[in-house]
């Protein structure tokens, strides 16, 4: 797990070296363990190391193979590295580390592109072809690993986080309406290749792209489950469904026990983190190591869900810790939260997220957690909606459901030069919906959501969060070949027991049944979610800022009117909508954008 960065020109010149350590710098908190700079050509190479497979010197980056002529950089984990290693020594090649970056290298030397194929786990790579001058750029199925594009005059960077491309300079920092819609519209999510800045676009999961020295490239979709019905399952019933699931979760928690260094789990005490919890300690999982935050009462509502965390953690045994927040803590985390943020991200447990990966990295490098398992299993409470209407009208079901207002509404938020002519994110999601495959309106739902609403909300805030004090996060939910079986699987067992019902037959096999039927939890961070004290005092600096004013992204009468009553407005899904605009005028105040 570390950070990468690079350049490619395209017109002849030597890459820019002091723009790509500047970014390589930036990158310091993804790899405090090693910095490595490489340049031949028309191109240079950037990474800083977070030390977790092969710690020794061996598996630093950048990475040449002088025999294959290629150089690399590698962000991610590859879970099945060694049964990869021992098939290509079989094939004649030689290695000089134990690092799953060489494996990458020699991988693509035997496979080329093809080689993503046989990767299991979360990646972003660049690989440099000496001899021919190309660059090949890769990310993993479910978008786990990030991987960010600025395009500029004859040439090309690229870097594991946006900030780290401001870092390098010269990048367009003007609004995209596109993706300012779809922030407005998606509880912040921005879907790929959009970023909210015009001069950063991101490449998209399960994507590989090959750029020539020219500057032409193409894009490979290399995976997709068809969310239908397959045929060798169809004699599958209800108990076999709940087996299957099971053993893939069993696989997909194994693989990601995978390190030279200790691997620990958050817990909320939620059904996701518990599973993984009970599932490490029945592979023998040797001083499992638990981790779970909680924030001070506001409003009436309770911040943490500790009485759930301790009873997993007492059940099975773990070295549990705990971390209370309270409520004027945040106000003082949330800036540091923010300027850990590639994207602008609304939701409060980014600065859960936050806090608690400063306190657990203290302890470990490694967790696992639970990300991704309410999308991939439909365990939100909206998903019931979403399946009960015939498949043609699921475009505008999940426009009234999910949205967190119609495109109307955006005329009195939105100033005119930012405002998209058209609903843009109600035609992506016609358009997505109308892709082939997908068979009810459940699994068109889910496809969306796993594989463009995951991606861009809760797998990048995981990522930003913890990478930014060198944790590596792993999320077994998010398992491939896990996702590929869940696809399959038929909808009412997914949507059985309010949700997630396959899951909750798999941890009544193995958890106390008060955690497998309490009431679905949420992160709540009461703090922001009710605009205490501290919290809207940061937001009301904010949209006074002559940045804010400057910028002109929001009607003055719409802003008027949330701060006149900060707790009272609500997007349609239940979020504060003060914080919504008040999160991106900071983020954007943050990263020095004017």
């Amino acid at each position: 797990m570390c950070g990468l960065s690079g350049e490619i020109r395209f017109d002849g010149g030597r890459p820019d070296l002091a723009a790509v350590e500047r970014m390589t710098d930036r990158l310091a908190a993804r790899g405090p363990d090693g910095r490595g700079l490489w340049s031949q050509g028309a191109v240079a190479l950037g990474h800083r190391r977070l030390k977790i497979i092969d710690l020794s010197d061996y598996g630093a980056q950048p990475m040449a193979d002088p025999a294959g002529r290629i150089a690399g950089v590698f962000n991610g984990c590859v879970y099945n590295y060694q049964e990869l290693r021992e098939e290509l020594r079989g094939l004649g090649h030689h290695f000089f580390s134990g690092s799953d970056t060489e494996v990458v290298l020699k991988a693509y030397q035997q496979w080329g592109t093809a080689c993503v194929d046989r990767l299991y786990g979360m990646f972003a790579f660049a690989i440099v072809e000496q001899a021919t001058g190309r660059l090949v750029l890769a990310r993993d199925r479910l978008g786990v690993k990030p991987l960010y594009l600025a395009q500029g005059p004859g040439r090309l960077r690229f870097a594991s986080s946006l900030p780290a491309l401001l870092a390098g300079g010269g990048v367009d920092t003007s609004l995209d309406p596109i993706a300012l819609h779809q922030y407005m519209s998606w509880h912040a999510a921005v879907a790929a290749p959009h970023t909210v800045l015009a001069g950063v676009r991101k490449l998209p999961a399960a994507t590989v792209r090959v750029v020539e020295p020219d500057g032409r490239h193409r894009d490979i979709r290399y995976w997709q489950p068809s969310y239908t019905r397959r045929p060798e399952y169809a004699h599958l019933d209800s108990e076999d469904w709940r087996d299957a699931v099971l053993d893939a979760l069993r696989t997909a928690v194994r693989r990601r026990m995978v390190a030279d260094v200790p691997v620990g789990v958050l817990l909320s005490g939620g059904l996701d983190s518990s599973l993984i919890v009970a599932l490490l300690a029945e592979e023998g999982q040797p001083d499992l190591t638990t981790f779970s935050v909680g924030f001070e009462s506001e409003g009436g509502e309770e911040g943490d869900e500790f009485r759930y965390s301790d009873l997993v953690a007492g059940h099975f045994g773990t070295d549990h810790h705990q971390l209370l927040v309270p409520s004027d803590r945040v106000a003082t985390a949330l800036d540091a939260a923010i300027e850990a943020m590639s994207e602008p991200m609304i939701s409060h447990d980014v600065v859960a997220f936050h806090l608690l990966s400063e306190q657990v990295a203290k302890e470990v490098k490694v967790v696992q957690s639970g990300q991704g398992a309410d999308e991939v299993f439909a365990g939100y409470h909206w998903y019931p909606d979403l399946a009960a209407v015939p498949r043609e009208r699921e475009p505008e079901t999940y426009a009234r459901t999910y949205f967190d207002r119609p495109h109307a509404d955006l005329k009195g938020i939105l100033q005119p030069h930012v405002l998209p002519d058209h609903d843009v994110s109600g035609r992506f999601v016609r358009e997505h919906m109308a892709h082939p495959g997908a068979e009810t309106a459940l699994d068109a739902a889910l496809r969306l959501d796993t594989h463009v609403m995951l991606v861009d909300d809760p797998v990048k805030r995981v990522d930003n969060m913890t990478m930014d004090w060198g944790l590596e996060a792993r999320v077994p939910f998010l398992d491939h070949e896990l996702v590929e079986l869940a696809a399959a699987c038929p909808p009412d067992l997914k949507l059985a027991d309010g949700g997630k019902g396959i899951l909750k037959a798999v941890g009544r096999g193995v958890l106390p049944p008060e955690v497998v039927d309490r009431p679905k939890g949420y992160f709540p961070v009461p703090a922001v979610k009710h605009m205490a004290g501290p919290v809207l005092g940061r937001v009301r600096e904010a949209l006074s800022a002559p940045e804010a004013r400057s910028r002109g992204v929001f009607q003055d009468a719409y802003v008027a009117g949330l701060l006149s009553a900060p707790d009272d407005h609500r997007t349609k899904r239940g979020a504060n909508a003060l914080w919504q605009v008040a999160l991106l005028e900071i983020w954007l105040q943050t990263h020095g954008i004017s």
